[in-house]
C-alpha cells in the first residue's frame, strides 16, 4: 500500500494526537482485513509509517511485532519492509489456547456493522479479556459497528454443578459453589458494563443473560452466525487458598482450553457445524433456559 496524502489526512496524528502501538496495529490490521493490503504486499518502511502516524520508529516496530504474533506479517526482522502473510488454508487453523485465540476472532467479528455474539460457558472469565481489544479499537475510532447483540448462557445458581465441586463432597454451605457464583455474577456485571460503555459512541448495544439448567461440558462462542469456536472444559483437582483455608476442589481452567474454530467459509463440514451449533444455542435460549438476574 502506498502512503498517500489522503491516508495521512485521515490520521489523527495530524491533529496532534499520537497513536499508540496498539492503535497503529489496529489500523494496519483493518487495512489487511479490508483488502487494502493483500497477501504478498510489502508494508511501507518503518520511516514512512512513523511519518504517517506521527510516532517514533520504536512504536512502529512494536506494532509490527504485534501483527507478526497475530500471523499477519512475515519477514519482520529481515532488514526490509515486512510482507503481508498468506492466509491459512480454510479449515486448517491451528487450535490455540482460549486466552490467545479468542481475542483476534472477536476483533474480526466486531468489524461487521451488526455484531452478534452468542456464548455458552461456565463464567465470563475468558470473554472479558478477549473483548478488550475490539472494545479498545471501537473507543479509538478504528472499528465502527452500528449494532451489537450479545446473548450469554450461564449455569443457574440453583443447580448442583458438575464442576467446580469440593473433593470431599458438598455440604449445607458449599464454599466452592459460593465462590463460583460470586465469580459468575461479578464477571457478568463487568462484561455488561464494558459493552454498555459503547453506547457513548452511538452504538445500539443489547446484552442478555439466561440461566442453563445444567453444567456445560464445553464452552461455545458463535460469532455473527458464520463462525463457531468450541473448547472442552478439562476437569482437574486443585487447591485454592482462601481466608478460611485451602479449598480442595475439582475445577476447570477455561482460559487454558484449546479453542477449535469452525467457519462457514471453510466448506460444507464447517458450515454444518456452525449451523447446528447455532440451532442448538437458539433451542436452549428459547426453551429450557430461564431469566438470569446477576445479584
Amino acid at each position: 500500500m502506498v502512503v498517500t496524502q489522503e491516508n495521512v489526512a485521515e490520521n489523527p496524528a495530524v491533529n496532534g494526537s499520537r497513536r499508540s502501538p496498539q492503535e497503529i496495529a489496529g489500523v494496519l490490521r483493518q487495512r489487511i482485513r479490508s483488502g487494502d493490503l493483500k497477501a504478498g504486499d510489502r508494508l511501507p518502511t518503518q520511516a514512512e509509517l512513523a511519518d504517517e502516524f506521527g510516532v517514533e520508529r520504536g512504536a512502529v516496530r512494536q506494532a509490527l511485532r504485534e501483527l507478526q504474533l497475530d500471523g499477519l506479517l512475515t519477514h519482520v526482522s529481515k532488514g526490509s519492509p515486512p510482507r503481508i502473510a498468506e492466509p491459512p488454508a480454510p479449515g486448517h487453523d491451528e487450535p490455540q489456547r482460549t486466552m490467545v485465540g479468542l481475542a483476534p476472532r472477536l476483533t474480526e467479528a466486531f468489524s461487521a456493522p451488526h455484531v452478534r455474539i452468542d456464548a455458552a460457558c461456565l463464567t465470563a472469565e475468558s470473554l472479558i479479556p478477549a473483548l478488550g481489544e475490539p472494545l479498545r479499537l471501537i473507543h479509538a475510532g478504528v472499528l465502527h459497528p452500528q449494532k451489537i447483540d450479545v446473548r450469554i448462557l450461564l449455569p443457574s445458581r440453583r443447580i448442583n454443578l458438575a464442576f467446580p465441586v469440593p473433593v470431599e463432597g458438598r455440604g449445607d454451605d458449599d464454599p466452592v459453589h459460593q465462590r463460583w457464583l460470586a465469580m459468575r455474577n461479578a464477571q457478568g456485571h463487568v462484561l455488561r458494563h464494558n459493552l454498555q460503555t459503547l453506547r457513548s459512541h452511538g452504538i445500539d448495544v443489547d446484552i442478555t443473560f439466561r440461566a442453563l439448567p445444567f453444567t456445560p461440558p464445553v464452552k461455545l462462542y458463535l460469532l455473527n452466525g458464520t463462525e463457531a469456536l468450541m473448547a472442552y472444559y478439562m476437569v482437574e483437582r486443585r487447591a485454592e487458598d482462601t481466608d478460611t483455608g485451602p479449598l480442595d476442589m475439582y475445577d476447570v481452567l477455561g482460559t487454558e482450553s484449546l479453542l477449535f474454530s469452525f467457519q462457514s467459509s471453510a466448506g460444507p463440514r464447517d458450515t454444518a457445524f456452525v449451523e447446528e451449533s447455532q440451532k442448538w444455542f437458539n433451542a436452549l435460549w428459547e426453551t429450557i433456559t430461564t431469566d438470569l438476574t446477576l445479584s
